[in-house]
């Protein structure tokens, strides 16, 4: 029996979540083409007959523009340590200076590094070599695949392969350690960043309240936290139009993910700068910085 902890680290929007998911063979980890979508650490829990990989999936990082970044840029520090394995992910089609302070912090690391440049199907060839520059003395071994495209089968295998052997530390049917509410938190505010743009999907958190359970359907009271007025007017849209299609498209993740019926009530609440309050984002963040 293989088993261990790989941590999935990069800068924003090099697809680690999406790496993560296609590894699984499910949707565990929320995802969005818009950067800063992870904020948490989240462990997604893969299960095989000979093998159990934890992934450890990651806020991208960068330098922190306000006080929550820099609640996720400890996050993503810290969950580097303490891994069989790291999967350093950068984007085939844009290189910069957020790779390059990724790479710094893992040089500092005594844990084998795995390379894998993704978005291969979008490769800009002079990005793919600077990639290749900065892992060649960095990375065990290097990958090139489009997780989008599902090309992570040989990736993972080498994974499995390279861990130590170990017991299984979770039960066969659990793919997250993560509670409900959290999972339920998460597929709302994907939606948010799905339908809004701007500066709105990073200036929301969501707070799920409430999960009833009847018998043949569960209720779910929520509620979307913005910083400004005028914030709120958006995700409400005219005449609630904004609100509801968030909430359709919630509530048919959440039971899919539940596998019954939904009732999802959503409220929208302004908190005036609330990604610079610190007892807000202690309640976000709180455990994992403990």
């Amino acid at each position: 029996m293989k088993s261990g902890f790989v941590c999935v680290a990069g800068a924003p929007s090099v697809g680690k979540s999406t790496i993560v998911n296609a590894m699984m063979g499910q949707k565990v980890c929320i995802v969005s083409q818009k950067p800063g979508t992870t904020r948490n650490r989240i462990n997604a829990i893969l299960t095989l007959e000979d093998a159990q990989v934890i992934f450890v999936d990651t806020p991208g990082i960068h330098k922190p523009l306000h006080l929550m970044g820099n609640y996720m840029l400890k996050i993503a520090l810290s969950a580097l340590e303490g891994n069989d394995l790291i999967l350093f992910v950068l984007s085939a089609s844009k290189v910069g200076r957020a790779d390059i302070m990724v790479a710094q912090k893992l040089e500092t690391l005594k844990i084998p590094i795995f390379g894998v440049i993704n978005k291969m199907d979008i490769a800009n060839n002079s990005m793919v070599e600077k990639a290749r520059e900065i892992l060649k003395d960095l990375a065990k071994e290097i990958f090139e695949i489009s997780a989008l495209n599902g090309e992570t089968d040989k990736l993972l295998d080498r994974i499995i392969s390279s861990l130590p052997e170990g017991p299984k530390y979770y039960p066969d049917d659990i793919v997250t350690d993560r509670p409900l509410s959290f999972m339920i938190s998460e597929i709302i505010r994907e939606k948010v960043f799905e339908l809004t743009r701007e500066e709105i999907p990073y200036s929301t958190a969501v707070d799920v309240e409430q999960i009833e359970d009847e018998e043949n359907l569960t209720r779910i009271y929520a509620t979307i936290l913005v910083a400004k007025d005028s914030q709120k007017g958006i995700i409400l849209g005219k005449n609630g139009k904004m609100i509801r299609e968030i909430g359709t498209l919630a509530r048919k993740d959440i039971e899919y993910l539940l596998d019954r019926h939904v009732f999802l009530s959503l409220h929208v609440k302004v908190k005036d700068k609330w990604i610079e309050d610190q007892k807000i984002l202690n309640q976000i963040f709180g455990d994992e910085l403990r």
